[in-house]
This record gives C-alpha cells, sequence and structure tokens, in this order.
C-alpha cells in the first residue's frame, strides 16, 4: 500500500472481508505472509488478532534452482 493510503482504514476493510468470505464458506482460518522486518504489518496484524506461526519457515525455488528441479529425471 502506498503511504499516502495508510491509516485509512483500507487495509483492515481488505482484512475484515477477507474473513468474512471464509466464515461464510466455513473455511476455518486465513493466512498471509509477511517479511518479518516489517514491524507496522506485524503489529496491525497483531492488533487483528493474529497470531505469527513461528515454527514454520518460507521455502522458495526460483530461476535456475527451479529450473534444475523442475526438469524430468
Amino acid at each position: 500500500m502506498q503511504p499516502g493510503h495508510r491509516g485509512r482504514g483500507f487495509g483492515r476493510e481488505l482484512l475484515r472481508t477477507l474473513a468474512a468470505v471464509c466464515v461464510q464458506r466455513g473455511y476455518s482460518r486465513l493466512e498471509w505472509s509477511v517479511l518479518d522486518w516489517n514491524t507496522p504489518s506485524i503489529e496491525f496484524y497483531r492488533a487483528a488478532g493474529a497470531t505469527p506461526m513461528d515454527d514454520w519457515t518460507v521455502f522458495r525455488l526460483t530461476d535456475d534452482a527451479l529450473a534444475t528441479f523442475a526438469r524430468p529425471r
């Protein structure tokens, strides 16, 4: 989100709308990722009642590693 749009409730409304869709569809959770250095976002999510999943690590395949792994063996 651009700095000029922060603090106006757009992020909260987007997250609330997604949560409402989850409840409506019978989903038991809503998950997303945030960079560990993004303190303002982490504080925002915690204030919404979200809890961090400290026991999880994100993995990613990109570029050469992705192409290499995708090749048939």
